[in-house]
């Protein structure tokens, strides 16, 4: 099962990232536990300096833009 982690404050593009990744995930059949992080304190911990940004077990995919659709399906196919 894929660690995910959405980070972003809430703004449109963060909501526009988590709802891409369900969508991806779901399409694909990839198992994953999917995780919105909003507290700006937590970004720092985890390096994050601009949002959305997208963490795939442990390693950080995107920070500061939203991948396309095509983009994230491979990324979630090679951690898969």
């Amino acid at each position: 099962m894929l660690d995910i982690k959405v980070l972003g404050p809430g703004c449109p593009n963060c909501i526009k990232l988590e709802n891409l990744v369900k969508e991806v995930a779901a399409e694909l059949n990839i198992p994953a536990q999917i995780e919105k992080i909003t507290e700006r304190e937590k970004f720092l911990e985890y390096g994050i300096m601009m949002t959305p940004a997208l963490i795939v077990n442990g390693k950080i995919l995107v920070m500061g833009k939203i991948p396309t659709k095509p983009t994230l399906e491979n990324w979630l196919k090679n951690f898969n």
